[in-house]
């Protein structure tokens, strides 16, 4: 943004004053070099056969933009290009309840069965987290950080070998991503995952029963890998039903028992101890042995406002019961998620056959209902701002098309290079892996202004010698040749800056720039040769109108152009 606001700066205010102190008003005409002569004489004789012909020339100009159209519908659609960042993160979930022992046991078979692929360098693991920690997790969650050195298989076939060897390890739920992927999709959807299918609905068995009927949906759908649902499921509890009588007779309330049996389960930190120069929290509980213990729990002496301790077997009923591990919300409401990555398709095309899969399939009572996260949302998002940011921008530029010109024939002229753009734009990405992503998006915009630029160039020439009183054929024709070195400057100083770019597609660090490059070096070409010849074809038949259009049947007389 400054490189473009700099140029602009210069070019209104330091290029006039320079132009006026440098250059010469007599100056006489200079010879071309070699090279520009042979493309103007080229040009010159291909441009005059055009000219001759301007049916084909139009009719090869819709057939390509048809074509373009006709395959922009088939393209594949993502949020952000598959990054190559050089490492793995592989996320492992045994059922919940699993000991730290036996997690422990099955997360070293998964690092020895990653280290038994010869692309992996290293692994770093981490089992649980703490309970204070953001992105707390239980024993039985394990992530391991796997270094990588790539060598004869590409990425693809290693990623495909690596799930296909975890299939021999039972109990598991595997989530394959990347450190920066990961943090991508856990802020889209709050999962590790590209694709998250949330479920919303009051009651969580049902919620349950309904996720595994869309894990079913989604499992033979081609490109889904590492499906899983939430691990949810019922564990041991102690329920503790208070009487309401009992505690209004004794004049407590249920805040104030839940208090003392907080104390008496969790703890609570009265004072602490100086060891040395570190103070350590003296927390007040009961011993496990006594935590776990109904009858212990029925003792329990709770103080009253006329200073009786009375038993909590007085005030509450205590007995074992099942509940959800855990329970998860997102606006307020209850969700389970089923979530997926997306490996050999677009994400795009996956995410419209779950779409159809599960409004076919599944059928969800009232008060339940469905919703798509992760990158697909992202996508659909960015998608809508860029079309938006991109209709705002087309106003604005036949605005300032038609004030520059005062003619809206000549803007529409000029704003034909747009769909030039496109076909090339298209077929490139076609070509290159057919696949549209945001960085694609951003790639149209900016060849759409480069497009524009270079049919401004030939239109205000054409207005500079039309205003001479040349006639029409022959301003189209030197109008033409005098814009073509200009023309053929500006694309092949884009083309050679970009090619890099472009030809890095798929190495670390250009997964971003690389579609962005494609799409700009496809559509100048495309752009670029259609300018160059549908443009001044163009302008011959529509640029001027018929009472302006004198002298359309005159040779062109160019004995001095070359």
């Amino acid at each position: 943004l400054l490189a473009v606001f700099a140029s602009l700066l210069v070019a209104v205010t330091v290029t006039p004053v320079l132009s006026t102190l440098l250059l010469q008003q007599d100056q006489e005409p200079s010879n071309e070099g070699w090279v520009v002569n042979k493309l103007l004489h080229y040009y010159q004789k291909s441009l005059t056969t055009v000219l001759g012909h301007p049916n084909v020339m139009q009719g090869l100009a819709v057939l390509l933009l048809l074509v373009a159209m006709a395959i922009l519908p088939w393209l594949g659609r993502t949020f952000l290009p598959s990054f190559n960042e050089g490492t793995l993160t592989v996320n492992i979930v045994t059922l919940p309840g699993t000991s730290l022992p036996e997690s422990d046991r099955i997360a070293r078979l998964v690092e020895e069965t990653l280290l038994a692929h010869p692309e992996v360098v290293s692994t770093a693991r981490r089992t649980g987290r703490a309970e204070l920690d953001e992105h707390a997790e239980g024993v039985n969650s394990s992530e391991l950080d796997v270094m990588l050195r790539m060598r004869e298989r590409s990425k693809e076939a290693f990623l495909v070998a690596v799930r296909e060897s975890f299939r021999m390890i039972p109990g598991i739920t595997v989530n394959i991503g990347q450190p920066i992927s990961h943090r991508i999709d856990h802020m889209l959807s709050g999962t590790r995952s590209a694709i998250a299918v949330k479920l919303f609905g009051p009651d969580l068995y049902t919620l349950r029963q309904l996720a595994k009927k869309v894990e079913q949906v989604m499992k033979p759908i081609p490109g889904v890998v590492d499906l899983a649902v939430d691990q949810q499921t019922d564990i041991p509890l102690l329920t503790v039903a208070f009487n309401r009588r009992a505690l209004a007779s004794h004049g407590l309330s249920v805040g104030e028992v839940n208090e003392t049996l907080q104390t008496a389960l969790k703890g609570r930190t009265v004072t602490q101890v100086l060891e040395g120069q570190r103070a350590v929290d003296l927390i007040v509980r009961y011993d496990d042995e006594y935590r776990k213990n109904p009858s212990v729990l029925d003792s329990t002496l709770i103080d009253t406002p006329g200073g009786n301790r009375v038993p909590l077997s007085m005030l509450a009923t205590i007995y074992d019961d099942y509940g959800p591990n855990k329970i998860n919300r997102e606006n307020v409401q209850r969700k389970m998620v089923v979530a997926c990555n997306v490996a050999e398709r677009d994400l795009g095309s996956v995410v419209e056959d779950i779409q159809q899969r599960i409004t076919a399939q599944v059928h969800f009572p009232p008060g339940y209902y469905i919703t798509y996260g992760g990158q697909f949302e992202s996508q659909q998002e960015a998608t809508r701002l860029i079309l938006l940011i991109s209709l705002v921008v087309l106003v604005g530029m036949i605005v300032l098309l038609y004030q520059a010109f005062s003619s809206l024939r000549l803007a529409l002229l000029i704003l034909i290079n747009l769909p030039l753009a496109l076909v090339g734009g298209v077929l490139a990405v076609a070509l290159t892996g057919g696949v549209l992503s945001v960085a694609s998006l951003v790639g149209f915009i900016t060849l759409f202004g480069i497009a524009i630029r270079n049919g401004i160039l030939l239109i205000a020439r054409y207005q500079s010698l039309l205003a001479e009183g040349i006639p029409l054929r022959q301003v189209v024709m030197e109008g033409s040749l005098d814009r073509l070195t200009p023309i053929l400057m500006t694309a092949l100083v884009t083309v050679f800056a970009l090619i890099p770019l472009a030809l890095g597609q798929g190495q670390p660090g250009s997964e971003i720039q690389s579609p962005l490059a494609i799409v700009i070096l496809g559509g100048l070409l495309s752009a670029t040769f259609l300018n160059l010849y549908l443009l001044p074809v163009l302008f011959a038949r529509y640029g001027v109108k018929d009472t302006e259009a004198t002298g359309n049947e005159v040779e062109v007389g160019l004995e001095g152009k070359l």
